[in-house]
């Protein structure tokens, strides 16, 4: 009993249900503990094993959170509000390193290529009826599909990634069922998934992408989708490896009714190759965003799949929005064909940043990766503890408890507007908050 409130319930499926209601209804409040597992389930008079699936749901769906020893509590912020809501205040005169935006004197101007798309006198006005992907964009992202190996297959296009990921996982699964996801990996993906009534599966990740036998594990014990990023994984920077790609794809080989979503937002701001997965599997999606290159704010991503998955996906899209913008698609092109972004010059600037930042931290003793992308994540024994101790120093840097579900701790610094003169002082100040310094890999 928590104060006023009795938690009731004889199945795992009720007595999270009982919890959630409880929660919603203020009856347990934000950061009130839970009674420990065997505890509870010796006052409902249900095997203990019970107890531990009803919090695990809970935890999946962002309604509790476990503190190791000090056991579970409701979550200090409603799921609703995400992962990105962790954040941190920029102390005053500060560095903010903790948002994951690309460096925005990297990114084109949008004016040239919305005003060149609105202005091409010869096209009628988009109508109802018309074809949503406009056909340009979909030649010339074909053609780098086909470049890196992404099979044949249907396009469309989402309102960036994340839209895409949700619209495909809406159209194979059902509340209930489970997702593999990397971890660490993207919190906003962390999110979505239990926010679709979907369990999540945790996949370990090391540099070369997320590691075989996990997924073999996972998908061993339910696990009915994958989601992977290519490239430039957020949190860690990891880039899925020639070798890791082959074991990946035997793994999924073995389960060919997985169904497979790959990200790879990295493109264009990456120098290593796309090794995909796609096309191992009965389903798949491939996506790619022209955010990281050439501005969040386009709002446009790419996604290729298989036939049954894409038609799945324009279906439901007629019923919602109907289709992205002609206009930002044209302009999309215009961006493309122009020569808007260096790729390669993005690509080094990023890695020259990371890597100054990764090679002054392994001087000072501390592991660090960051094999591409703009992102490095520093594994620490106490994330809280290194976060204040960095925000203390002029440093926001953003917590791992963003991106995490069972891996250890850590922090991640986005080195996108580091200079060569913060690099000195950022890897002092990291080596002071977090040290002693774990020697093992993340995950």
């Amino acid at each position: 009993m928590l104060g006023e409130y009795r938690i009731t319930g004889r199945s795992a499926a009720e007595i999270a249900a009982a919890v959630e209601r409880a929660v919603g209804a203020g009856e347990l409040r934000p950061g009130q503990p839970l009674p420990p597992m065997r505890e509870l389930a010796a006052q409902l008079g249900v095997n203990p094993n019970t107890v531990a699936a009803a919090y695990r749901t809970l935890r999946e769906r962002g309604v509790i959170e476990t503190a190791g020893r000090r056991g579970s509590r409701v979550r200090s912020k409603p799921a609703t509000t995400g992962r990105e809501e962790l954040r941190v205040q920029v102390p005053p005169g500060g560095r903010d390193l903790s948002t994951g935006n690309p460096d925005p004197a990297l990114l084109p101007r949008l004016a040239p290529a919305l005003a060149a798309a609105a202005g091409e006198g010869d096209r009628r006005p988009v109508l109802y009826g018309d074809d949503p992907v406009d056909a340009d964009l979909a030649r010339l992202a074909r053609a780098e599909l086909d470049a890196d190996g992404v099979p044949a297959g249907p396009l469309t296009v989402t309102s960036g990634s994340l839209d895409a990921i949700e619209r495909v996982l809406a159209a194979h699964l059902r509340p209930g069922d489970t997702v593999a996801v990397e971890d660490p990996g993207w919190g906003s993906a962390l999110d979505l998934v239990p926010a679709l009534g979907l369990r999540l599966a945790p996949v370990g990740v090391d540099d070369d992408g997320p590691r075989a036998d996990d997924l073999r594990r996972a998908l061993e014990s339910g696990a009915r989708a994958l989601i992977v990023t290519d490239r430039a994984q957020n949190p860690t920077g990891a880039s899925v490896a020639a070798t890791r790609a082959r074991a990946l794809r035997a793994v999924l080989r073995d389960h060919p009714e997985t169904l497979l979503i790959e990200d790879d937002h990295g493109h264009g701001i990456v120098d290593l190759p796309l090794h995909p997965l796609a096309g191992v599997t009965r389903h798949w999606a491939f996506v790619r965003s022209a955010a990281k290159a050439y501005g969040p704010d386009l709002r446009l991503a790419v996604l290729a799949g298989d036939p049954v998955t894409m038609d799945r996906v324009r279906g439901r899209q007629r019923l919602g929005p109907g289709w992205v913008s002609l206009l930002l698609q044209r302009a999309v092109v215009h961006l493309w064909t122009d020569g808007a972004v260096d790729r390669p010059a993005v690509a080094r600037s990023y890695g020259e940043r990371r890597d100054a930042l990764v090679d002054a931290l392994a001087e000072r003793g501390v592991t660090a990766h960051g094999r591409s992308g703009m992102n490095v994540w520093v594994p620490v024994p106490d994330e809280t503890g290194a976060v204040a101790r960095l925000v203390q120093g002029g440093w926001a840097v953003a917590p791992g408890a963003r991106f995490r579900l069972a891996s250890p701790p850590g922090i991640r610094i986005t080195v996108s507007t580091l200079t060569r003169e913060d690099v000195i002082p950022l890897a002092d100040a990291v080596a002071a908050a977090v040290r002693p310094s774990p020697a093992r890999v993340y995950g």
